[in-house]
């Protein structure tokens, strides 16, 4: 690609940018569109009717001075701790790229445009230039030059390790700090036990209570089976499943029964955290060992076989980005393609326009299949498939585009290993282009549609003559966390990776975070309300992404300085991916068990607290018991020692 169809897609995609910036300030003055840019102001009934003034019809800038006022304490109020940690991920890109862009721009950028291995940069038609110029490839070999970008990994690789530090125990205070803070929850006393052996003519509910009377006597409190309930011909069927809520007097009670091992079958009174009520996933519940086990190896089938299928549209992509080979392919089209505009946008903006709309599909696809994969909340449904779609992302946009641009026409790659590092130290800087371009699409323009909210508005457009105004309660959509944690995570990646081979991307990426950072704040105050929370644990994700990105970041080093000739630093450079995984193993050890339980110190702590407020807690105690009843049956049986503190309640929805 050369500069001209860079610049092409830049300005398409700034170009759409102004135009939905504008757009959203205009509409979202407009009483009609409230429903679509401030929901969440709607649903809490805090949205106000304007009267018609020239200035609802203007474009201003006023909602971004809205957007930066809310401090860090205010969004986790209002949005959550998930909240505070998607927007740390974007304060922490920032910092980290704007040192990578400092250094990049101003050091390395330079280093490389003066290098003649490629070409000589034409500065007198600087358009005309092919970006190649701009990366490492550039740099002559054995050129002493190339300690400059050795010593470039080496400093942000102990820049970005300080940031991960120090934001892993920021999160960790934070987590604790919103236990403490946190009223009496349902879940905190609570875990779903399944798998439970049934005798010969014995109930499930009385092997329940048996079984707890028996081994927990002093904690346990209360069960729920849950039931399933099926309709036919009008009429609700009840039916036990193999599985229940078990509750206890204290969390203390509660951890000790989840932790415990509590058969010598391993396979029996299987134990789990219990999630919030409304955030059980009611539609799937697994009890089976067995059936979850199967779920588990269909779904790892399924999602390698839609990886492997991902590899269609990328290759059209590619295709898209290689004229000669389009032309070759498609040759009714050589006089098109020769028209230099058409040329340039068919290079630098469509490839990643249809990327884009293919990955637009995964997201969904992904929440699915986590969802038969027998897991019991929402929360915990989201954060499966925001995994997959990380995965996804980095092997099928970024691997994908790197093999099939490069290496795969090469059967040596395959069949030697040993030269992978050098193998991608060529294809890897020959993608550059393509992915500085995907930023500017895929970053910018797609950034700005979610402040737009095109789709919602169109449905809302198409919507509106068929449908009668209703009293029913309006709710506000939920954040994709399991969709935008994996696109900012992709972005780092890159941006890491392109850091010290192609530093131009840098300033692109500042760009997308700044962006970033405006519009998911003004998103979070106008748009989202939270519907289910887990307590900040997409952290440990972010983490582990980060440092899988140095890590490759280093192997690409590796073999870029092996195939530069400069093998003192490709030597020089090994102990650092090993000083990145050791960095990487304390903080597990130091922090990730803080996302995985509480500790006994702070559950007796807060327990000891509690205990107080005799007469609060005897009415927590009291809904407790039917807190976890399933919405579409009628009340259940639910069982209870003969404690005179807890009594059953008729309804449940304080919880």
């Amino acid at each position: 690609m050369i500069v001209s169809a860079l610049l092409t897609s830049v300005g398409i995609n700034f170009g759409l940018c102004v135009l939905f910036f504008a757009l959203y300030s205009i509409l979202r003055k407009q009483p009609v569109n409230y429903n679509i840019y401030v929901p969440r102001l709607v649903a809490e009934d805090k949205s106000r009717t304007s009267y018609f003034n020239i200035g609802r019809l203007l474009p201003t800038p006023e909602w971004m001075g809205r957007a930066w006022k809310p401090t860090e304490d205010e969004i986790l109020s209002s949005s959550g701790l998930d909240a505070v940690v998607f927007m740390r991920i974007i304060t922490f890109s920032l910092k980290v790229f704007t040192l990578a862009g400092i250094i990049g721009v101003f050091i390395l950028l330079p280093v490389n445009c003066t290098g003649d291995q490629l070409q000589d940069i034409n500065f007198a038609n600087l358009t005309s230039n092919s970006l190649d110029v701009f990366t490492i490839s550039n740099v002559n070999n054995g050129s002493k030059r190339l300690w400059i970008h050795f010593c470039a990994v080496y400093v942000l690789t102990i820049f970005i390790c300080y940031l991960l530090y120090y934001e892993y125990k920021y999160i960790s205070s934070k987590r604790i700090a919103y236990f403490d803070s946190s009223k009496p929850q349902p879940h905190q006393f609570t875990i779903l036990v399944h798998s439970i052996p049934v005798s010969a003519g014995g109930s499930i509910s009385n092997n329940v209570q048996s079984f707890f009377m028996e081994y927990h006597p002093t904690t346990y409190l209360s069960h729920l089976v849950v039931q399933k309930t099926y309709i036919f011909s009008n009429l609700a069927m009840r039916k036990e499943v193999q599985a229940a809520f078990v509750s206890f007097k204290s969390r203390y009670g509660a951890a000790m029964a989840l932790h415990l091992q509590q058969s010598d079958d391993p396979t029996e009174w299987v134990t789990e955290q219990a999630p919030e009520p409304h955030d059980v996933y009611w539609p799937f519940f697994s009890s089976s060992f067995m059936l979850k086990w199967i779920l588990n190896l269909v779904v790892i089938v399924a999602y390698v076989l839609l990886t492997i299928l991902f590899f269609i549209p990328v290759l059209i992509v590619q295709g898209l980005n290689n004229l000669s080979q389009l032309e070759v392919l498609f040759p009714f089209l050589t006089s098109i393609l020769k028209i230099t505009f058409v040329s340039q946008v068919v290079t630098g903006y469509l490839p990643n326009l249809l990327l884009q709309l293919f990955l637009k599909m995964t997201p969904p696809v992904m929440k699915f299949l986590s969802s038969i994969q027998g897991f019991i909340s929402h929360s915990e449904i989201m954060r499966s498939a925001c995994m997959k779609v990380l995965v996804l992302m980095v092997w099928n946009i970024f691997f994908a585009n790197v093999f099939s641009g490069s290496v795969l026409n090469q059967l040596s790659f395959v069949l030697e290993p040993k030269n992978y590092p050098a193998r991608l130290a060529v294809a890897v800087p020959a993608q550059a282009s393509f992915f500085i371009a995907y930023v500017v699409t895929s970053g910018w323009a797609s950034t700005s549609s979610e402040l737009f909210r095109l789709i919602p508005l169109i449905w809302s457009l198409l919507r509106k003559p068929f449908s009668e105004p209703t009293t029913d309660e309006f709710e506000a959509p939920s954040f994709s966390y399991h969709w935008d944690i994996p696109r900012v995570l992709f972005f780092c990646l890159l941006g890491i990776i392109y850091f010290f081979l192609a530093p131009l991307i840098l300033p692109f990426l500042l760009v997308y975070f700044c962006l970033g950072y405006i519009i998911y704040r003004n998103q979070f105050i106008n748009v989202y309300a939270p519907k289910y929370e887990t307590g900040g644990k997409y952290w440990p994700i972010v983490h582990n992404s980060i440092i899988f990105s140095l890590v490759l970041m280093h192997a690409l080093a590796v073999g870029i300085f092996t195939l530069k000739r400069l093998s003192l630093a490709s030597s020089l450079m090994f102990p650092l991916p090993v000083m990145t995984l050791l960095f990487n193993a304390y903080c597990r050890k130091r922090f990730l068990p803080i996302f995985t339980a509480f500790s006994a110190q702070r559950l007796i702590k807060k327990d000891i607290d509690d205990s107080s407020d005799p007469e609060l807690m005897a009415e927590f105690f009291s809904k407790l018991v039917i807190a976890y009843q399933e919405p579409a049956s009628s009340p259940l049986d639910h069982s209870t020692n003969c404690d005179s503190e807890t009594y059953p309640l008729l309804s449940s929805t304080q919880f």
